[in-house]
């Protein structure tokens, strides 16, 4: 008999868990838009579900390397390999500096 899945958000309650005072999404994260080859921070915004990535790459930056659609596809190292992710706006932030 197999393992249940428990699902894309098993365990991490914690890791999405927002403050009182930052709870609501704000539009402007929304509406942000990356050039290709800026460098992102992912913040997962639990509020919303859509394009969301796996909450192992919540905190890692990336190279924003193209668009689709509405997300952009953002290079990050995982291990010893480069994966592509496909992510909305409203989970990434841009990276200062």
């Amino acid at each position: 008999m197999g393992w249940k899945s428990h699902g894309f958000r098993f365990r991490s309650g914690r890791k999405l868990r927002k403050k009182v005072r930052e709870r609501g999404v704000r539009i402007r994260k929304f509406l942000q838009t990356f050039d290709v080859g800026q460098r992102v921070h992912i913040d997962i915004e639990p509020a919303s579900q859509k394009g969301m990535p796996h909450p192992r790459f919540q905190g890692r930056t990336g190279v924003v390397v193209g668009q689709r659609g509405r997300a952009y596809l953002v290079q990050v190292r995982d291990g010893g390999k480069m994966k592509t992710l496909i992510v909305r706006p409203e989970h990434l932030k841009p990276q200062s500096g």
